[in-house]
């Protein structure tokens, strides 16, 4: 099996604001144990492929940090020119990595995970890679539910699969999106169904077939990238062979103008007849929003955290502090998130630390590129 691992890195991490910034994007935060998320990634990633089949997909703002901070070769790093969202960021490495490796099987992993667990997630990946390969199918990871959580997608479990490589995954009955927190309870009361990790393993020809079958728009913008001989505009040489060089770059800035903006989920998954999933039971977490991040590093209804920074604390649980330069004091509060970087301090409800998007969404809409 040509296992190839595809870390996505080109989310912007609004609910992590103001830490996470364009300067600075989300997997590079060092909330995993002291290392980066980007980091904590790329090591899960080589626990389960050869060093030399390991990517990373981000856009262009960030390119720079992220090439720096992975150390992979400048062309195992393909930047987005622009954010269209997941679809074509998995698009655009499957052609990549298919014209190259015909007959790989990529691993998709996010790049803002906590897995504590490497080796029962490579285990896992694995196991979907080779059901991917062996059925030609699109596997999804879907985590066995802790809580009834409104803050991820749902995955409705369907019969057992049988065969050589199917032991232990699922036929999908469907998709839910984010539920009220009564659904959610029922869910989770019900035990057929798993939160949708946004984790995958697939062929790399499979899921840009199913792209061409379900998205067309989205097929018709990749093909330049995925048949350039076909799709020659005159030129010769990286153009002509689909190389590097400045006219392979503007072939990419060519289909990203083009390209719908959708994620793979309701590009494809939702959509396509071959969707499989595999229950995984080690621990998870995505880290969406400061809320998520406290609940990671322990923080309880009597115990907060002080990531970073002077902090004191005084008849003040279950608060989330990361400090910079300037000592931080809480008296008699709780349940707070208090997030301070210097230029910008946030203080938020962590129950309600999810609307810190709908924040930046304000920032951006007044071009205070300063905060962003």
């Amino acid at each position: 099996m040509d296992l190839h691992a595809v870390v996505m890195a080109g989310g912007s991490g609004e609910r992590l604001w103001p830490q996470s910034r364009r300067r600075r994007p989300k997997p590079l935060l060092p909330v995993a144990g002291g290392a980066t998320l980007l980091a904590a990634t790329l090591a899960r990633a080589a626990q389960m492929t050869a060093p030399d089949r390991i990517w990373i997909v981000c856009t262009a703002d960030h390119a720079a940090a992220i090439r720096a901070a992975s150390g992979l070769p400048h062309g195992r790093v393909l930047v987005e020119p622009r954010a269209r969202n997941t679809a074509m960021a998995v698009g655009y490495a499957a052609a990549h990595i298919a014209r190259r490796f015909p007959d790989a099987v990529l691993a998709m992993l996010p790049a803002d995970h906590m897995i504590p667990d490497g080796r029962a997630f490579a285990k896992a990946m694995r196991r979907a890679a080779r059901a991917a390969e062996h059925a030609d199918v699109l596997v999804t990871l879907g985590v066995a539910p802790t809580r009834a959580e409104t803050g991820y997608g749902y995955l409705h479990v369907g019969e057992p699969v049988t065969g050589r490589h199917a032991a232990g995954l699922h036929r999908l009955r469907g998709f839910a999106e984010k539920p009220s927190a009564a659904r959610a309870r029922r869910y989770v009361a019900d035990g057929g169904w798993l939160w949708n990790a946004g984790i995958f393993a697939w062929r790399a020809a499979t899921i840009l077939d199913e792209i061409e079958r379900y998205e067309p728009a989205l097929g018709r913008a990749l093909a330049p990238l995925r048949h350039p001989r076909r799709h020659r505009t005159g030129g010769s040489g990286a153009a002509a062979s689909g190389g590097s060089g400045a006219a392979a770059r503007a072939r990419v800035e060519r289909a990203y103008r083009r390209a719908p903006s959708l994620p793979i989920d309701v590009a494809v998954l939702e959509r396509s007849d071959r969707v499989w999933t595999l229950p995984i039971y080690f621990h998870w977490n995505d880290l969406g929003s400061w809320a998520s991040l406290a609940q990671e590093l322990g923080v309880r209804a009597n115990t907060s955290r002080v990531v970073a920074g002077d902090a004191w604390l005084e008849a003040a649980p279950g608060n989330l502090v990361w400090g910079a330069k300037r000592p931080i004091a809480l008296v008699g509060v709780e349940g707070l998130a208090v997030i301070d970087t210097g230029d910008a301090l946030l203080v938020t409800r962590l129950d309600r630390s999810e609307e810190v998007r709908r924040l930046v969404a304000r920032l951006r809409e007044a071009r205070r590129t300063d905060l962003l």
